[in-house]
């Protein structure tokens, strides 16, 4: 793969980890490392992000494999892929919760292994794949966007979004109690939304200056989220909030 598809193993049995591992790295993905607890997990995603989690509902610890995915989606929206022995019905609608992209049994069939990693990594490449002259699939009012979003036109007023960060491809909108992932650059977002309360302070970050908290030599805080501050945005950001 020209670029390789970056996968975390989560999983408390390093024997299986390890196998698990070695498998993928053959099909050619990338594996960003193994972690055998939720906590360890939930570091590792926040500072690696990979593009896809293989997730052992099981694990050992205070947090089990679904309260490990939930924390991570609170700040990343990683595609997850479980990994289970526990087939009962109360396992499984939490797992639902988190939007899962497929569960795969124990013990392991290195075929579904295969198949079920192409699949997820053949829609992760759609889905992050953005023409040079795609517009943002948004539109913009005085007052709030509408984002398309799985089909739909959803309302979003500008009150309530908190910042929107880049990842790649696709940036995130987040607000206090959602999040949307979109397909678009935070460049196209940028020139979409400069003549409102947003403004661009790193180059993975725009906030909506009317929601900081904090605004420190380095960095800002919105909602207790924590965002770089680059020099380049700094002196922007300073004349920006003088006239608001």
């Amino acid at each position: 793969m020209e670029n390789k598809v970056r996968i975390l193993v989560v999983e408390d049995d390093m024997i299986i980890a390890a196998h698990i591992s070695l498998q993928l790295t053959n099909l050619g993905y990338e594996i960003t490392g193994i972690e055998t607890r939720g906590e360890e997990a939930v570091e590792h995603a926040n500072i690696n992000t990979p593009d896809i989690i293989l997730m052992d509902v099981n694990l050992r610890g205070a947090l089990d494999g679904i309260e490990t995915a939930k924390m991570i989606q609170q700040k990343r929206n990683v595609p997850i892929i479980y990994l289970t022995a526990n087939t009962d019905e109360a396992s499984f609608q939490r797992a639902k919760e988190t939007g899962p992209f497929a569960f795969i049994p124990k013990p392991l069939n290195a075929m579904q292994l295969q198949r079920t990693f192409a699949l997820v990594a053949e829609q992760l490449k759609k889905n992050k794949t953005v023409p040079s002259n795609a517009d943002v699939p948004i539109e913009v009012l005085d007052d709030r966007i509408f984002i398309r979003y799985k089909g739909k036109m959803n309302k979003l007023l500008f009150s309530d979004i908190l910042y929107i960060e880049a990842d790649r491809n696709y940036c995130k909108v987040v607000t206090s109690s959602t999040q949307y992932l979109i397909t678009a650059t935070l460049k196209s977002m940028e020139k979409k939304l400069n003549r409102h309360n947003f403004l661009r302070v790193h180059r993975s970050y725009m906030v909506n200056i009317a929601k900081l908290d904090v605004v420190a030599e380095g960095h800002l805080e919105i909602n207790r989220k924590v965002i770089p501050l680059g020099k380049a945005h700094r002196a922007s950001l300073l004349n920006r909030l003088q006239t608001i």
